[in-house]
C-alpha cells in the first residue's frame, strides 16, 4: 500500500467514524527493513494495513497501538533487539516514549509514532430556532462532529449525546427513543418547570428519567443562544468521565475495547490476541506467537517450554 494510498483508506475510516492507529517510522538503524516515513493503519481489530517492519516489529506495534486506541494518548514507541530473557521489557524512560525490548528482532532499533485517531465525540441537535443553529455552531467549533438531526431518524450505536431545543416540538418522541437506546448524554432545553412537566409525562423507569438533563447545561448565567450552546457542552465535557462508561445496550460498536494479551512461550514477548494471532493447541489451552519462527520452535519441541 503506497502512501497516497494510505492516506485515501484513513480517510475513508475518519469519515466512518472508525478509530485507528497511522504508525510511522521515524527513525530506523540498520539492518531494519523499515524505513523513515515507512508507515501503517493499525485497526480496531488488530489489523494492520500497511508496512513497518517485519512480523516481530508489526507484532510490537499492533499490542502498542491496540493500547493507545484504549487510552487515546499517541506516543513515541522505540523497538529494540534486546537480549533479556524475561518477559517483554516495556518502560517510559519519558513521557510519551514507550521502549519495548523485542528480543525476536533481527537487528537494529525502530522508533515509530504511533498517533491515535479517534473520531470526535457526536451529537444530534433537534431543532431550527437560534438555539439549536447555535448548539451546531458551537459544538462544530469545539471539534465535535455535531449534526441536526429529525425526530425518528435513526441513531448511531456511537451517538455520544443528543440536545433537544424544539422548544415543544416532538420532544417526548425524541427523548424517549434516546433514554431507551442508552445514549450517554441526553438534554432537553426548556425552563425547570416545563422541563420536569416533561420528564413526568414520559414513558420511561424512574432511572431512564434521571439520565435526562434539563435544563440542560451548567448554571452559568447563559442568556445568549451561543451562550446556552455553551453551557450544554461544559455540562456534556464535565460529565464526559461517567458518560465514557456508558454502553449502548444491543449495539455492535467498533470502538476499542480492553485488548486481550498473551505472552509467546519461546521468546517471551507480550502479544495481542486477535483472531490473527498465531496460536497452537496445547494441553487443552491456547498457545500465542510473536510470529511463525517461535510457533515452529514451539511445536518442534514443546517440552522445552514446559511452564506453559
Amino acid at each position: 500500500m503506497t502512501n497516497p494510498e494510505l492516506l485515501t483508506r484513513a480517510h475513508a475510516l475518519r469519515q466512518g467514524r472508525t478509530p485507528f492507529v497511522l504508525a510511522t517510522v521515524v527513525h530506523a538503524e540498520r539492518p531494519t527493513s523499515a524505513k523513515p516515513g515507512d508507515s501503517a493503519l493499525v485497526l480496531p481489530d488488530g489489523t494492520i494495513e500497511g508496512f513497518v517492519g517485519g512480523t516481530c516489529a508489526e507484532t510490537t506495534v499492533q499490542l502498542q497501538s491496540l493500547r493507545v486506541l484504549r487510552t487515546g494518548e499517541s506516543l513515541l514507541l522505540r523497538i529494540t533487539p534486546g537480549a533479556d530473557t524475561g518477559n517483554e521489557s516495556a518502560q517510559e524512560p519519558a513521557e510519551g516514549l514507550v521502549t519495548v525490548a523485542n528480543p525476536c528482532l533481527s537487528g537494529g532499533t525502530l522508533d515509530i509514532f504511533l498517533e491515535a485517531n479517534l473520531p470526535p465525540a457526536l451529537a444530534f441537535v433537534y431543532g431550527h430556532a437560534p438555539i439549536a443553529r447555535a448548539l451546531l455552531d458551537v459544538g462544530r467549533v469545539l471539534g465535535l462532529d455535531a449534526r441536526p438531526a429529525s425526530p425518528g431518524e435513526p441513531l448511531p450505536h456511537d451517538l455520544d449525546a443528543i440536545v433537544v431545543a424544539t422548544h415543544g416540538r416532538d420532544e417526548e418522541t425524541v427523548l424517549t427513543e434516546a433514554a431507551r437506546a442508552g445514549v450517554p448524554y441526553i438534554g432537553l432545553v426548556a425552563s425547570p418547570k416545563r422541563g420536569a412537566a416533561v420528564l413526568a409525562g414520559l414513558d420511561l423507569t424512574e432511572e431512564q428519567r434521571a439520565g435526562i438533563h434539563t435544563p440542560a447545561g451548567l448554571d452559568i448565567g447563559a442568556r445568549t443562544p451561543a451562550e446556552i450552546a455553551l453551557s450544554v457542552y461544559a455540562e456534556i465535557i464535565a460529565l464526559r468521565p461517567q458518560t465514557a462508561q456508558a454502553a449502548r445496550p444491543g449495539a455492535d460498536s467498533v470502538a476499542p475495547q480492553g485488548v486481550a494479551e498473551d505472552v509467546d512461550p519461546v521468546c517471551g514477548m507480550t502479544v495481542a490476541i486477535t483472531p490473527d494471532t498465531l496460536s497452537l493447541d496445547r494441553a487443552g489451552s491456547r498457545v500465542y506467537f510473536c510470529g511463525p519462527g517461535c510457533r515452529h520452535a514451539f511445536a518442534d519441541d514443546p517440552s522445552r517450554y514446559a511452564h506453559v
